[in-house]
């Protein structure tokens, strides 16, 4: 099977190389590029940006903090656009009594316990080969598939389908990519845990919309 070419290793920070020869600073692949005991990301998963950050974590996900109990999981293969931020539980305030106000934060004694702030949330966990649209948001808690591709702008929410696409305020979806049967067959297949090398190999099947033709592929043992 042929090596990849020119394919940037998965610990390179800044894997887009310019014409002249420079790295492209705006596009990183986030594995490398984040150190936060919260945050989990997968394999060759980048994140751009215009005005690039020097901290990937906090542009990213503003209320996860080191100190935060929820964890914001990404897997692998994901494309994350300009603007997206993940809005972490502990963002959260508490809303089911009279006032949402969060008086621990500024004093009074400890923050441990106290009736103003909100019980530990949900983690956040974003599948394989997810599309995040520019400017769009991910709710604490929110669940998306593997496959799933969120439209611009949008504000998503709880369980998203795997294959799915979503848009909106708050997100709805819009569709399914593939029918019921094929989405179980390439959750099956699950290509994201291939290695770059039969990746690479069979690019044209894992692009192409024929999902028998990438099964055919899953079933030559070529991982």
């Amino acid at each position: 099977m042929p090596k990849p070419v020119d394919f940037p290793r998965p610990d390179l920070a800044h894997p887009v190389v310019l014409p002249d020869g420079s790295t492209h600073p705006g596009t990183v692949f986030l594995k490398p590029a984040i150190c936060h005991s919260q945050i989990e990301v997968g394999v060759y998963t980048y994140a751009s940006a215009f005005d690039p950050p020097e901290d990937w974590a906090a542009r990213l996900a503003p209320y996860l903090f080191e100190f935060s109990p929820e964890r914001l999981v990404i897997g692998k293969f994901c494309q994350i656009a300009d603007g997206v931020q993940f809005i972490t539980a502990s963002a959260n305030h508490r809303y089911d009594g009279i006032s949402s106000y969060p008086f621990a934060i500024f004093g009074g004694g400890g923050r441990e316990g106290r009736p103003s702030m909100p019980g530990q949330g949900p983690d956040t966990v974003i599948g394989n080969d997810v599309w995040i649209g520019q400017g769009a948001r991910i709710l604490p808690g929110a669940h998306l598939g593997n496959g799933v591709i969120v439209g611009a702008g949008a504000v998503v929410g709880g369980q998203v389908p795997a294959f799915s696409i979503v848009a909106g305020n708050p997100a709805t979806v819009v569709r399914m990519r593939f029918d019921a049967a094929d989405v179980k067959t390439l959750e099956d297949i699950a290509w994201w845990d291939w290695s770059i090398e039969t990746i690479l190999a069979h690019e044209a099947e894992i692009a192409g919309g024929h999902v028998a033709a990438l099964q055919h592929v899953a079933t030559g043992n070529e991982r």
